[in-house]
This record gives C-alpha cells, structure tokens and sequence, in this order.
C-alpha cells in the first residue's frame, strides 16, 4: 500500500446497513483506526490476498524439481493441444 504521507486522488464510496457500519466500526475502534482507515487496509489485503493465490504458488523441493522436468519437457503435438493453439482467443 502507498505511504500515509501520498496525497489521494481517488474516491470509493459505498452504502450498507447502518448495523454493518456500526459493526465495522466497532471493529475499527477496538485497533484504534477510523472506518476509512480500517476499510480500506481491509480491502487492500483482501484484493492482495485474491492476487497472490493467482499468481504464486510455493512447492516443496520435489515438487519444485518435477516442475522443472514438467517444463523442460514439453508435451508432443496432439490433437487436441493443434485444436487448442489453432482456436482464437475470446477478445480477437
């Protein structure tokens, strides 16, 4: 996350139930930090979180080295990799 010291450029807003405000709250008082403050720190990890399951995964030594053999050997043409490489993409 940026530096407290950055100047914000960006708006959210949201509406929710005053019981969801009041629980956020309630939350965000018990860590002293305000609803903005403790919400957005909350998203931020939540979306940092979503990203990271897409893009890292962490193996053991055996799996690490299976993987390297995986790549270092490519799969021969088949039928259905011919088909798969031949199709275009859904945003051509």
């Amino acid at each position: 996350m940026l530096s407290q010291n950055s100047k914000k450029n960006a708006l959210i807003n949201i509406r929710v139930h005053k019981s969801t405000r009041d629980f956020i709250d309630q939350a965000a008082q018990s860590i002293g930090k305000d609803r903005s403050d403790f919400m957005l720190e909350a998203a931020y990890e939540k979306a940092q979180d979503i990203l990271l399951d897409k893009t890292l995964f962490i193996l053991n030594g055996a799996q690490w080295k299976q993987f390297n053999q995986l790549l270092d050997c490519p799969p021969q043409p088949n039928q259905k990799l011919i088909s798969l490489l031949n199709t275009s993409a859904p945003w051509e």
